[in-house]
C-alpha cells in the first residue's frame, strides 16, 4: 500500500458505523456515481445487515479508526463461469492516493486465488473518468457501453462495461 497506516482487510459487520461514517462523509463526492439508495440505507443497522450478507465478498482499507475505502464481489458465479460483479469506493478523504488502483488489485487477486474466478467485471457512469482510468490501470478492458443500465442521480445513466481475464487455466476442479 502507497500508506503503511492503511491496511486492506476483508469487511465485518463490526464496523458498520465506522463505514457509515465513511459513506455520509463521502456522499456529496460519491452522489454523481452512486445509485440512488433506500432511505434507511445510512443507518448503522443497514450497514450491519449489507455488512454480514453472505452473498457478498467485502474488503475494506482502513486507515486507523476510519474506513478509506470498500471494495466488494457480488454476483458471483461458479461452475464453468466463474466471474464476478466488481464494486468500490474510497473515502472522500483518501482519494488521489492510488487506493482504488491498489485495492482493486487486490480485489482481483483475491477473485483468482481465494475464490478461483476466471474473471471480473465492473461499470461506470461514462462521465467516471477517473474510475474507469483505476480499471485500465488495473488491466480491465472495455467491451462495451450499456444504455440506460444505472439509475443514478434521479436518472437512468449510460454506463461502460470492462472486463478483466484473470487467468486462462481451467476452473478448480471441487
Amino acid at each position: 500500500m502507497p500508506e503503511t497506516s492503511i491496511w486492506f482487510q476483508p469487511a465485518t459487520p463490526d464496523v458498520a458505523e465506522a463505514v457509515l461514517d465513511a459513506l455520509v462523509r463521502s456522499r456529496e463526492h460519491m452522489a454523481p456515481w452512486d445509485p440512488d439508495r433506500p432511505a434507511d440505507f445510512l443507518t448503522v443497522q443497514a450497514q450491519a445487515e449489507r455488512l454480514a450478507s453472505p452473498h457478498v465478498r467485502r474488503w475494506h482499507l482502513v486507515d486507523g479508526d476510519l474506513i478509506a475505502g470498500e471494495f466488494t464481489l457480488s454476483t458471483i458465479e461458479l461452475g464453468g463461469f466463474r466471474s464476478a460483479r466488481l464494486g468500490y469506493w474510497i473515502d472522500v478523504g483518501h482519494t488521489r492516493r492510488g487506493l482504488a488502483t491498489r485495492g482493486v488489485e487486490l480485489v482481483c487477486q483475491a477473485a483468482r486465488d481465494e475464490v478461483g474466478l476466471h474473471r471480473v467485471e465492473a461499470s461506470t457512469v461514462v462521465a467516471n473518468v477517473a474510475s474507469q482510468g483505476v480499471l485500465r490501470k488495473c488491466g480491465f478492458e472495455q467491451y462495451g457501453t450499456a444504455p440506460r443500465y444505472l439509475y443514478v442521480a434521479g436518472q437512468w445513466q449510460d454506463c461502460h462495461l470492462f472486463q478483466r481475464i484473470l487467468h486462462d487455466g481451467p476452473p478448480p476442479l471441487p
